[in-house]
Order: structure tokens, then C-alpha cells, then sequence
């Protein structure tokens, strides 16, 4: 990497929009400064590349945060971030590398490198596709992470990490799919155990379902930290096996193939052209299939899209300092 770089991470504030900046910049290996933008007003009624003055949608304080110096790699994500993306061009003259995750739906050109999952299809000159979303996990992390649960390294038989996802725009976690998952673990619990995690999307009922589905079983269940205590999710995604996991989220196919996991990919009721994409593309590299009733194991090379995509930044950013 570039040594000495300064690195912006700029989102809304949603944990998983702000956590595909800060992957890329922890592939990095650079320390990063958040910046949570949140503008209000009659401008977010516009297309983002037509806002007329971006700065007067921000509240005063975060406002403020948008002055220099400049960063060496600013590394913005979410439809709202894009007006400052484009306007941190023209008040750093050029001088920031400006990096937008995810498809901007606006002119490439604001950018000096856009990286969108590959199931986007987006093309271009300063395009840089990968595999799913950006996600990182530093050595610092998994060894907390194992030594703050050691205890699930004792568990016999194969770990599984279950990992539910819920509704979308374009799946639904019916209680008809939650039955035909339960009695598909039901049937497999004498050898294996489960550590099962669900997400925020997952329907309050699903959550119960597969709570007392957990107890019956010995198993493992997480669902937040009031109810459950520390997030054992990384524990889970280092420690296990294999992983099960529900076909509605990216990232919950991308964190698995970080540690090079087996993941059986478990069907929800709705599809979608875009995400028959995604699913493909993980299962082409190796990484997933298709659930369908047992548990196999096979290897691959870990999936580490956000390493590719730094090693890209690094290079634009080393290009630029050779100009001087």
C-alpha cells in the first residue's frame, strides 16, 4: 500500500454502507477517519448530480467536517453520498482520489474509480468490478474474536453457522420457507452443530421460530447484544465449518467466502435477475451452492474482493505521486 495516506470514509451512517468504506480502507492498511453525512432538504428530491448546493443540505456540524486539508483517498458509498463526492473534486482541486462503492446511477466520470459488485454489470474506463460487496476482516479482530469465545472451538461434531437474512425488496422469509429450513436442520442436527445468527431484516417470528429452535437443539443463537450479549459473529464466520446461508444478502454470502467457507445458499420465497447474478457469480468462483438437504465440504481460495480493489486505489494513488 501507500504509505502515509490519509483515508476519508464517508456514508449516511447505516452500519452496512459505512462498513464498505471502512473494508476497503482496512485492505488498505490505512488509518481511516469516518465522516457520516446526513443532508436534509428539498434537494434530496433531486437526482444526486443536480443538487445546486450540496453543502447547505448539511447541518452545520457535519458541514464543518468538509474542509481541509484534504484526504489522499476519499471513499464514499450511498445514493446520498454522491453530491459530495462529486463536489470533494472541485474543492480539493483534484487532489483527492475520489472512490464511490457501489453502482452511482449518475455519469462515471465524477469519479476517479467506481467500484460496483460485478452482478451490476457496469462497465467503463475507471470501472473496477468485484465479487459481491467489499468486506474485511483484520487479523486484530479474529484473534479477539477467538479468544473472546474460545468456547465454541469445544462444540463436537461439524460447525455450522446459520446465518438468516429476511424480507427485501425482492425476497420474502416466509413462515413456509422458516419451517422447511427448521425441519432441514432438524434432520441434521445429530452430527452437526449450528450457530445461528439472524439479521435485523429477519421477521420478528422467524427470530423466535429459530430461537426456540436453538434450545431444543443446544444450539447456539445470536440475535443482538441486550438479549444475547457480545456479537459472536465473527467467532462464527472464522470457527465454523461450513455455513447455511439465506440467498437475500450480499454480505452475508462475501463474509463466509472471506474465511474460504463452504456456503450452502438456502432459497427464499421471490428472485431476481440481479441477484441470480450475484448467486452465481459466488458459486462459479467456487464458494457456494445450492442447499439441498445435506451439508458437503470442499475448499477454495478465500474470497477477498476488498484486497483486490485497495491494491487498485494504492496504484491510482502511487500513479499520481510519481507525477508529483
Amino acid at each position: 500500500m501507500v504509505p502515509g495516506a490519509s483515508v476519508w470514509c464517508v456514508a449516511d451512517g447505516r452500519a452496512g454502507i459505512l462498513n464498505q468504506t471502512k473494508a476497503l480502507a482496512a485492505a488498505m492498511a490505512a488509518p481511516a477517519r469516518e465522516v457520516i453525512l446526513q443532508p436534509h432538504g428539498l434537494q434530496l428530491c433531486l437526482r444526486p448530480d443536480l443538487w445546486p448546493a450540496p453543502l447547505s443540505a448539511l447541518p452545520p456540524e457535519q458541514r464543518a467536517l468538509l474542509a481541509s486539508p484534504w484526504p489522499d483517498v476519499w471513499i464514499a458509498a450511498g445514493r446520498r453520498s454522491i453530491p459530495y463526492s462529486r463536489l470533494i473534486r472541485k474543492l480539493s482541486a483534484g487532489r483527492a482520489l475520489v472512490v464511490q462503492i457501489q453502482n452511482p446511477r449518475v455519469a462515471l466520470s465524477s469519479f476517479d474509480l467506481v467500484v460496483p459488485p460485478q452482478h451490476d454489470s457496469l462497465t467503463g474506463p475507471n470501472v473496477f468490478p468485484i465479487l459481491g460487496p467489499p468486506v474485511w476482516f483484520s487479523k486484530d479482530r479474529i484473534d479477539t474474536a477467538h479468544k473472546q469465545f474460545a468456547y465454541l472451538r469445544a462444540a463436537e461434531g461439524q460447525k455450522v453457522l446459520v446465518s438468516l437474512g429476511g424480507d427485501s425488496k425482492t425476497h420474502s422469509f416466509t413462515e413456509t420457507r422458516a419451517a422447511a429450513i427448521e425441519a432441514d436442520l432438524r434432520k441434521l442436527a445429530d452430527r452437526h452443530r449450528f450457530w445461528i445468527t439472524a439479521s435485523r431484516r429477519s421477521p420478528q417470528s422467524i427470530r423466535d421460530r429459530f430461537r426456540k429452535l436453538a434450545q431444543s437443539l443446544g444450539a447456539v443463537f445470536w440475535e443482538d447484544e441486550k438479549r444475547d450479549g457480545p456479537n459472536p459473529y465473527v467467532a462464527f464466520l472464522s470457527m465454523c465449518d461450513v455455513a447455511l446461508v439465506t440467498e437475500d444478502s450480499a454480505n452475508m454470502l462475501a463474509d463466509p467466502a472471506f474465511f474460504g467457507k463452504p456456503i450452502h445458499i438456502l432459497k427464499l420465497e421471490g428472485a431476481s435477475e440481479r441477484f441470480d447474478r450475484l448467486h452465481q457469480g459466488f458459486i462459479a468462483a467456487g464458494a457456494a451452492r445450492w442447499f439441498t438437504g445435506a451439508l458437503d465440504h470442499w475448499t477454495y481460495a478465500a474470497i477477498r474482493e476488498a484486497s483486490r480493489a485497495a491494491d487498485k486505489i494504492a496504484g491510482l494513488l502511487a500513479g499520481r505521486r510519481a507525477k508529483g
